[in-house]
């Protein structure tokens, strides 16, 4: 009994008719009946009555069909599983992300996810979250990290948030140091370094300042983050930058947001009529345990940090 046989004896089966059968699993009719002969011959029974050219199964055929469904079901399972294998020894995840996160967070991420799937080829596209939100779209990417909320009108896409990550102040150390705390109000007036039109931080920056009650001036504006702290570095202006980018940065002056701040949502998102393949959910899981373990660190940090009772010491 061959898996061939089995899978032209069901098309037969579900479409009563041996034309229609062959057109469906792409072979002659001649070579379809003959296969279908040589299993009733294997088995010992007519499986399919042919009477005046109607088809229908006979009591054998009837039993046959359900174990033959099951047995194509579990072949084809297999050859997914193994598939899936083989997919973490080689072959690749297409990963979008801002240029915030490709410097802040992904490097570590990515050695580790390598040092696991040293096969796996990693193509990553940078860009902002509009941008790559229309990559997913398309197919483009397997997975993307955005900034949450998605634009308005986007594609049906699945999301599970990463991180909450804080904005701040960066300033050349050779400039007038900012007031620290630094409110979004202390900004109008000062010289921004402002990135191009598609970055997340430029859209958050600007509402941000709008909603203070002013327009923001920009003495540099349209880089990408390498280009923004350069500016910054050099003296140009002022630039508002995710905490983990100027954790990386030390040459410039960090200096924090007033209360409530600025903060901005990272998720991971996918298609949500495609299911990611196997590399790709892996990667995710590295992400995600990523980001877990860095929160219970800084959790665990702020309670040795934080000042005891008289009871506590």
């Amino acid at each position: 009994m061959q898996l061939q046989q089995l899978l032209y004896f069901v098309a037969v089966a579900e479409t009563r008719h041996f034309t229609h059968a062959a057109e469906r699993v792409h072979v002659s009719q001649p070579s379809l009946s003959q296969q279908i002969r040589a299993l009733e011959k294997e088995l010992g029974a007519e499986l399919l009555s042919r009477a005046r050219g109607n088809v229908s199964l006979t009591d054998a055929g009837e039993a046959l069909l359900p174990l033959a469904r099951r047995i194509l079901a579990d072949t084809e399972t297999a050859r997914v599983e193994v598939q899936e294998l083989v997919q973490l020894r080689r072959g690749r995840v297409r990963l979008g992300a801002p240029p915030s996160l490709c410097t802040g967070l992904l490097p570590d991420v990515l050695r580790t996810f390598h040092d696991l799937h040293p096969g796996i080829e990693l193509l990553i596209e940078e860009s902002g979250s509009h941008d790559l939100v229309r990559e997913l779209a398309r197919g483009a990417l397997d997975l993307a990290l955005v900034v949450m909320p998605l634009p308005a009108g986007s594609p049906a896409l699945t999301t599970v948030e990463l991180l909450h990550e804080d904005l701040v102040v960066v300033s050349s150390v050779t400039a007038p140091a900012p007031q620290d705390p630094v409110a979004v109000a202390d900004l109008e007036g000062q010289p921004l370094v402002m990135f191009r039109h598609g970055y997340d931080l430029r859209d958050l920056t600007v509402a941000a300042c709008r909603a203070a009650g002013f327009e923001p001036s920009f003495t540099v504006e349209g880089g990408e983050m390498d280009a923004v702290l350069g500016f910054v570095r050099a003296g140009l202006g002022l630039a508002v930058v995710p905490s983990m980018v100027a954790a990386r940065t030390p040459e410039l002056r960090v200096t924090a947001l007033a209360r409530p701040g600025l903060r901005r949502t990272i998720a991971l998102a996918h298609r949500s009529d495609v299911a990611p393949p196997r590399a790709a959910r892996e990667l995710q899981k590295v992400l995600l345990d990523s980001e877990r373990a860095t929160r219970t660190a800084r959790t665990t940090a702020a309670a040795v940090r934080a000042p005891q009772g008289p009871e506590g010491r």
